[in-house]
């Protein structure tokens, strides 16, 4: 594959420095004041020393789902500090890979960590010392690309046979789906080693895998057939240096949501480099998916984001989609700082909201003034007109949820289930089990502080309110992770 000057300058543009952000659950200072704590929280943000080998779960409530089968797999942070140092941010921990699996014998659970240059490099030294999102580079190490600094440990997904472990500055990273080994990374394209991917690709109905790569105001549209194999990397300019952590599409489109958190210097660690200027607003760039040069550009009030839900088009040219809000960045810019240091620091509550952008080119914000994050729904239905949104709820504090919803988007009506106030929510996802929206499963982990263990757990999706109908324990706790998915 050959590429022209536009994609030779952005190759010279995409450093190390592009960083990383992960998501987070926010929230207020009324809401931290208002709520104790659990003591033990900081179990979220232990180390884990080593990998686990499989092992079976234990049953603690109801019964499997008949048909519920597969592997759910999972990735985040697991390992923060070496000998005296300690990574300067919760993002920058290293990836470990979470494999649960499901079926009539059962569950069991095996987890590996990514074996990762940064990984080689802080065991060889016995420090935390590869720069990263909130970590400064410490004394004596060298780099020679963004791979070399990628913790690997923000998502996971499926290319064909591989699973690749993502990060956002640099190249996926193969690993295989039964082993949990690592592989190696995954280079998409002559002349394209080291190149960003982000962590949250969209990913259609017949595979076809959208993704997006950014160096400041310079990004790379990726286009990537359902086995992985590379069908374009077209070169886009931003209107500004956002940072960006996650876009969406609709079938025809791809929205690019431009938060007013900009790089406005070239500064270790990446946070540092990055400005909230609130009175430039957020904008939205839609690309044509078939023409990326045909362009629209939507106008929002200032907010800040991690994570948006799948985007679809109404028949009038309205686009839609779902968005968790904050007022600021203070939790990536700090409160993720504090979390490794064994601290909460209050910061604005994220809130779930729905974005219009209309075809007479205004843009309209609707929040629902309801706290959650991950935003998630059927992935059958991604670019599609929907009517729910998964997301974690009921938050106490920090990044700690405690709870599990589904939001209704025609009735306005969010149905939520709370684990009570030992337990600490991660994502969950949907798992079909039928043709309809809300035939399925909804499969996901808590970490269960008064236990001391991780805990898997299934919803039936249309009841979530009623509680899981399976917990299983792990009979060990693992740190907090990110993001991941379910392979049926």
């Amino acid at each position: 594959m050959t590429f022209d000057p536009a994609r030779r300058r952005f190759l010279t543009q995409a450093t190390v420095a592009a960083g990383t952000l992960v998501a987070a659950s926010l929230f207020s200072p009324e809401a931290v004041l208002a709520a104790a704590l659990p003591d033990d929280w900081q179990l979220g943000f232990a180390d884990l020393e080593g990998d686990l080998a499989p092992t079976a779960m234990r049953l603690v409530q109801g019964r499997a789902p008949y048909g519920l089968a597969g592997r759910l797999y999972r990735n985040g942070p697991a390992k923060f500090r070496r000998g005296t140092t300690s990574a300067g941010h919760w993002f920058d921990g290293d990836g470990l890979i979470r494999r649960f699996t499901l079926g009539e014998g059962g569950a069991d659970l095996s987890a590996r960590f990514v074996d990762t240059t940064k990984r080689r490099i802080e065991v060889k030294a016995g420090a935390m010392i590869v720069p990263g999102f909130g970590t400064p580079a410490g004394p004596g190490v060298a780099l020679s690309n963004n791979d070399d600094a990628s913790p690997a440990n923000t998502s996971v997904m499926m290319a064909g046979s591989e699973m690749w472990a993502l990060w956002e500055a640099g190249s996926p990273m193969r690993i295989d789906p039964v082993t949990l080994e690592t592989r190696g990374f995954r280079t998409l394209g002559e002349g394209l080693e080291h190149m960003p991917f982000l962590a949250h690709p969209r990913i259609e109905a017949d595979g076809t895998v959208w993704n997006l790569g950014q160096a400041g105001r310079q990004a790379i549209v990726w286009r990537l057939a359902k086995n992985g194999v590379l069908e374009a990397a077209t070169p886009v300019e931003l209107p500004r240096a956002s940072y960006i952590h996650d876009f969406t599409a609709t079938e025809r489109c791809l929205v690019i949501v431009l938060q007013p958190w900009v790089r406005t210097r070239d500064a270790m660690p990446i946070v540092d480099a990055l400005e909230w200027r609130p009175e430039l607003g957020t904008q939205v760039l839609v690309l044509d998916k078939a023409d990326l040069s045909r362009r629209r550009v939507f106008e929002l009030p200032a907010f800040s984001f991690f994570h948006l839900g799948d985007a679809w088009e109404e028949r009038d040219g309205t686009i839609r989609f779902d968005a968790c809000i904050e007022h600021d960045p203070a939790f990536g810019a700090s409160g993720a700082r504090a979390l490794i240091a064994g601290h909460i620091v209050p910061s604005p509550l994220p809130t779930l909201a729905m974005i219009a952008l209309h075809g007479n080119g205004r843009g309209e914000l609707n929040p629902t003034g309801i706290a959650a994050e991950f935003p998630r729904s059927d992935p059958r239905r991604a670019g599609l007109v929907r009517r729910y949104s998964i997301h974690t709820a009921l938050y106490r504090g920090g990044p700690l949820a405690r709870g599990v919803g589904v939001f209704d988007w025609r009735t306005g009506r969010d149905s939520r289930f709370d684990f009570g106030d030992r337990q600490i929510a991660e994502e969950f996802l949907f798992v079909p089990a039928g043709a309809g929206e809300a035939d399925g499963w909804l499969v996901g982990t808590t970490l269960n502080l008064a236990a001391r263990e991780t805990e898997l757990h299934a919803f039936r999706a249309d009841d979530v309110a009623s509680g899981p109908v399976a917990t299983w324990s792990a009979g060990t706790a693992l740190p907090l992770g990110f993001h991941g998915t379910f392979v049926a």
